[in-house]
């Protein structure tokens, strides 16, 4: 089974920091480009950052750009979105997701956490 779990969301202040994690199971993680979105309420969903499969590229909104940092961890089967200087306008649920390529569709999705930034 297909599996895709954020975590690491929560409450945080204007300014600070969090790391959120994304641990794939059932697919061949090292064949998968993995990419976070968020939406925030009200609003459509919008790509955040993503890492390439083939060469370990990553992409960045520019709204993110300088603030967030996306990594893998093939060992672990982990991608993670180490997001700082964050801004109540960062507020929104968190997906992460894996497809062929970054840029292309995503076939998994995960359920979301939730990051709550306050002014």
């Amino acid at each position: 089974e297909v599996q895709l779990v954020e975590s690491g969301g929560g409450l945080v202040q204007a300014g600070g920091s969090l790391r959120l994690s994304c641990a794939a199971s059932g697919f061949t993680f090292d064949d998968y480009a993995i990419g976070w979105f968020r939406q925030a309420p009200g609003k459509e969903r919008e790509g955040v950052s993503c890492i390439s499969s083939s060469d370990g590229s990553t992409y960045y909104a520019d709204s993110v750009k300088g603030r967030f940092t996306i990594s893998s961890d093939n060992a672990k089967n982990t991608v993670y979105l180490q997001m700082n200087s964050l801004k109540p306008e960062d507020t929104a649920v968190y997906y992460c997701a894996a497809g062929f390529e970054c840029g292309m569709g995503m076939d998994y999705w995960g359920k979301g956490t939730l990051v709550t930034v306050s002014s």
